[in-house]
């Protein structure tokens, strides 16, 4: 009885949060995560509730609660790691900003890419020497380049176009960074990632794969009621990034 109640909780519960991350209109379609876990609590509901859960052999239990045993010690384990670097300010007087790309709408930067520019400007102010490289290319549900949407946004408010490079190739985190060396010369120079707050981990372990050696995170806001999603999310990253050898 309770088992199924849990099941019934957490399957609202996932399904109620996926319609609400669906309406923020981050250009992915990473909601239906939510979807297809609330799907399937409703789904191990429905089996306790009809008996079926009970009669399945006793390994497909065993099978059950050991994947999810294990997903969540991944997932516990990810948080330790990552969560540390929610206050990343980086160094004072990088050579280079990078700032990584993210969705672009019709009406300007979403919300997520807002906080990496309000960090990197905040930062570009108290280091007027610092030459930023702003990253990402154009996807098919944006109006311009995210880059050249940086770029205006940020000389808009005050910092120099000649301070300003702009890569505007790259579709991912990986491609943000190696586009972006092929800008200047970074392989010796102190620099920075800016990126949201749980991004930053995974952001420079990649930045530094990529052979940057001195490179720093400077971590951006978030929305907290978001923040279940971007932390799946990111999780998910990280395990293909390094099943991929990119970090």
């Amino acid at each position: 009885m309770r088992l199924r109640i849990i099941f019934l909780i957490l399957g609202l519960a996932c399904i109620l949060y996926g319609i609400l991350v669906s309406t923020v209109g981050s250009g992915t379609l990473f909601f239906l995560v939510w979807l297809a876990a609330g799907a399937f609590f409703v789904l191990l509901y429905a089996a306790c509730r009809t008996g079926l859960w009970q009669r399945l052999p006793v390994f497909v239990h065993a099978l059950f609660y050991g994947a999810l045993g294990l997903f969540a010690v991944a997932f516990l384990t990810f948080c330790v790691v990552a969560l540390p670097h929610f206050g990343d300010k980086g160094r004072e007087k990088l050579d280079y900003l990078i700032v990584l790309g993210a969705q672009v709408n019709d009406d300007g930067p979403s919300a997520v890419l807002s906080f990496r520019l309000e960090a990197a400007y905040a930062y570009l102010e108290q280091n007027p020497d610092t030459v930023c490289i702003v990253t990402g290319g154009q996807g098919t549900n944006e109006p311009d380049t995210e880059a050249a949407v940086m770029k205006a946004w940020l000389t808009a408010r005050g910092i120099e176009p000649d301070r300003i490079l702009t890569e505007d190739q790259s579709r991912s985190t990986v491609q943000n960074i190696r586009y972006a060396m092929a800008l200047a010369d970074l392989s010796r120079a102190r620099v920075g990632i800016v990126t949201n707050n749980f991004h930053v981990h995974r952001a420079v372990a990649i930045a530094k794969k990529q052979g940057l050696s001195n490179v720093y995170g400077i971590a951006a806001e978030s929305s907290a009621l978001f923040l279940p999603n971007n932390l799946l999310r990111e999780f998910l990253g990280t395990v293909k990034d390094l099943l991929a050898g990119n970090m």
